[in-house]
């Protein structure tokens, strides 16, 4: 007896059962049914890169004069609303799939296609039309980079430039707080919180340069290479016009790959991207240690800072208040840190003409510029922007370090500047005390040479 809930639909290998609302046909379904091992699906901006990816091939290939000016309409005019993100739920084939990423391309087509044939009123062939002068073998690489770059342009960028703002307006408030320096976890010399906070501004600075430095390799699209790089099947000119439509739709400043072999073969500049996303993840780990470390207390703690207090730090002792947001960031970090593992031994698959890992290295990819992205907006907008400055506490610490016999070196050589330290730290003194009683030096000029206000 017939399901109600299901259709028959049919492929060169048979007849397959598909949910009877399903826009895909039955190649996705089987793709559904074979790759069950964790239910994680393609993100959402992969279907949107790969959605523009059909339409522009649709106008290439009507440019061409290879499809009917109303079917690449109708094309056109579903991947449009794919890549809008109308028709999520049917694109449920998994990350962990055929590694070319072929049953995620066929997925794209059999929707578009149902979604034109309905414009149209007749059929249109997923893989005859909606996939003409294309493979999954050169669209998945370039949608990998055009989701990439989306994500990184339209995210991460902004979200890099906000936390830097951020950083850069709480450096330039506090330019004059002079705080106890550390190496090694131990007291050093002193410099200022405008100083501190400048170094993360400049490693995060440091840290978006790397990554507009690659956004030219990124925006290379492989469109027109097809199987093997040698382009069967796609028509001369076919890649650049793609490539030509594609950056008027998305604004980017795409081009076309200059060697189709490498381009499919291999995964060179999403590894380099993973590099630099590792580097990026380091950055706000340090910064998010940073922010623990001198927020940490408030009373046994180094109690420098005051993070804001955003939810109750235990289910068990009242009024604790944990540093929970650049503990997330921390997490996501590490996330980075492992997902560029995973991009480096997948990268490592290109097996003579096909790298054989793609839907992976799009997913971690992907997961990764995504993380950065919020952790940067997160760690800008509810730890930095509204942390406080302990004065009391920096300046009872900075008066005591002993370390600041540094300054004196020159005058008294570095035996005698151990001795003050050793017995000013044994006897809980200030340097400056010890000092005065062991060196004939004028106290008034002392006082100035060890000023700590003076030392930064």
């Amino acid at each position: 007896m017939a399901d109600s809930n299901y259709r028959t639909e049919t492929d060169p290998m048979g007849e397959v059962l598909v949910p009877i609302h399903a826009l895909y046909g039955a190649q996705t379904q089987r793709a559904v049914n074979n790759f069950t091992l964790s239910g994680i699906t393609m993100a959402p901006v992969f279907i949107r890169a790969l959605a523009l990816i059909k339409g522009a091939c649709a106008h290439s290939n009507a440019e061409l004069g290879l499809l009917p000016a109303a079917v690449a309409q109708a094309i056109s005019l579903a991947a449009d609303e794919i890549s809008l993100g109308r028709y999520q739920p049917q694109f449920p084939v998994a990350v962990f799939q055929t590694g070319s990423g072929t049953s995620s391309n066929m997925n794209l087509n059999e929707v578009i296609a149902t979604l034109a044939s309905r414009q149209l009123g007749t059929a249109v062939s997923p893989n005859d039309q909606v996939n003409m002068s294309q493979s999954s073998n050169d669209v998945i690489p370039s949608a990998i980079h055009l989701s990439a770059a989306l994500v990184l342009t339209e995210q991460l960028l902004p979200a890099l430039d906000h936390l830097i703002a951020v950083i850069a307006q709480k450096a330039n408030q506090l330019t004059e707080v002079v705080k106890t320096g550390r190496t090694h976890l131990m007291d050093a010399m002193p410099l200022t919180f405008g100083q501190e906070l400048g170094g993360w501004q400049a490693q995060l600075q440091q840290a978006r340069q790397r990554l507009t430095a690659l956004q030219p390799h990124l925006q290379q699209l492989a469109l027109g290479g097809t199987a093997v790089g040698t382009g069967i099947n796609a028509p001369a000119g076919f890649g650049q016009r793609a490539c030509n439509q594609l950056a008027r739709k998305t604004g980017l400043a795409l081009t076309l790959t200059d060697n189709y072999f490498a381009a499919i073969s291999a995964q060179d500049t999403a590894l380099e991207l993973s590099g630099q996303l590792k580097t990026l993840a380091v950055v706000l780990i340090k910064i998010s240690n940073d922010l623990r470390w001198s927020n940490s207390g408030p009373l046994a703690g180094l109690g420098e800072i005051q993070l804001p207090a955003l939810q109750p730090g235990s289910s068990m002792m009242p009024g604790k208040v944990n540093p929970v947001i650049p503990e997330a960031v921390a997490m996501a970090a590490t996330q980075v840190i492992g997902n560029d593992t995973c991009v480096t031994l997948a990268a490592q698959s290109g097996n003579f003409q096909l790298n054989v890992m793609l839907p992976l290295i799009a997913h971690n990819l992907l997961q990764s510029l995504e993380l950065l992205s919020n952790s940067a907006r997160s760690l800008a907008d509810k730890a930095i922007a509204g942390m406080t400055i302990n004065q009391h506490r920096i300046e009872q610490t900075l008066a005591r370090n002993p370390v600041l016999i540094t300054a004196l070196n020159q005058l008294l050589g570095y035996d005698q500047g151990a001795a003050i330290a050793k017995q000013a730290y044994a006897e809980n003194r200030t340097v400056l005390d010890v000092a005065i009683e062991m060196t004939d030096i004028d106290p008034q000029r002392l006082a100035k040479l060890l000023d700590p206000h003076g030392l930064v």
